[in-house]
């Protein structure tokens, strides 16, 4: 491991400031970046350990949650007022990892944990992400695991987590500090397509860092379901996972949102294809037309092509969950 600084900072202030300094990273609970160190896929001459930061509370905010940068996902999930008003998002926590990971992971490394394609750890193979320029290794090797949806010649590397899958379907606002200020930025703004740039996995500015999560006052309680399939049933990552939200009067859609996880860059929506369900009866045909207009631009590269029907099942099915007011359980997570 490549010897680095250690500094712990008590205001955000402090931490902005040490973090402007070249080939600093920020800490909390280093659940994805101590193993990219340990691989040397990370090597940062300085550590900033932020655990210090007042950013620890889920508070009350213009009618919705503001939820801490370091907040662990475990308290996220068995909030109270998570699962009374933004069940979507603690069904999709405890989707994730295991109890011991989702213990000490914070909210805010949630956002920033980088893909975790076989290319991008194995520091043999060339990775544009890892080292721009080097070439994509995942192009034409074993790409099981890759993206279908928005990627680049550069890159077909996925975004692993599940908790931002429901950010992205909850029309989240992140909340960021940085040397010039703070600022928020829109969930669907904030991480990035690889295009030519894949190194850049968000739209964070030099020395910014995630301060918060704003979830808006809305109301999708009743329809709802966060569907994850995996070659494991518990401790995989996504190889296709579904955030569906859907309000409903009077036995037709007023709203929906569906976020898929496992095909893309970033959590992937599509609102124009959420639009055309507004005002429609909620059933099977209609979501499976609606899963074909998602995936019309999906381009596999050989061994992901699998993902394009378990994609469509998994949309079909998570609508329908979520119409019927069943959502996926993450307890029992077979799928019927």
């Amino acid at each position: 491991m490549t010897p680095f600084t250690y500094q712990r900072p008590t205001t955000v202030a402090d931490a902005v400031a040490a973090a402007a300094t070249p080939g600093a990273k920020l800490i909390a609970g280093g659940t994805n970046l101590i193993d990219l160190m340990k691989e040397s896929v990370e090597r940062p001459t300085a550590l900033i350990d932020i655990g210090r930061l007042p950013l620890g509370a889920i508070e009350e905010a213009d009618g919705g949650l503001r939820i801490g940068a370091l907040v662990p996902n475990t308290t996220v999930a068995e909030d109270e007022r998570v699962l009374a008003r933004y069940p979507l998002l603690a069904s999709a926590i405890l989707a994730g990892a295991t109890p011991q990971l989702r213990n000490a992971a914070s909210t805010g490394g949630n956002l920033n944990q980088r893909t975790r394609c076989y290319y991008f750890y194995d520091v043999a193979t060339p990775c544009n992400k890892r080292t721009p320029e080097s070439g994509c290794g995942a192009l034409r090797g074993v790409n099981r695991i890759h993206a279908i949806l928005g990627t680049s010649d550069m890159c077909i590397a996925t975004h692993p987590s599940d908790m931002c899958v429901a950010l992205a379907a909850l029309d989240a606002v992140v909340e960021v500090e940085g040397p010039e200020g703070g600022r928020a930025i829109p969930f669907a703004d904030y991480h990035r397509l690889p295009e030519e740039t894949p190194q850049r996995d968000n739209n964070l500015l030099p020395g910014e860092m995630v301060t918060a999560i704003r979830l808006p006052n809305e109301d999708f309680t009743a329809h709802h379901s966060y569907l994850k399939l995996r070659d494991r049933l518990s401790y995989a990552f996504a190889l296709v996972s579904v955030a569906a939200t859907l309000r409903i009067e009077d036995d037709r859609i007023v709203e929906a949102r569906v976020a898929l996880g496992g095909v893309a860059h970033k959590p992937w929506r599509d609102r124009e294809a959420e639009a055309a369900l507004i005002g429609k009866i909620p059933v099977r045909t209609m979501f499976e037309g609606f899963a074909d207009t998602l995936l019309a631009p999906a381009a596999p590269r050989g061994g992901n092509a699998f993902k394009i029907p378990l994609a469509r099942r998994a949309i079909v099915r998570a609508l329908t969950q979520a119409a019927a007011g069943t959502p996926q359980s993450q307890t029992n997570k077979r799928i019927a």
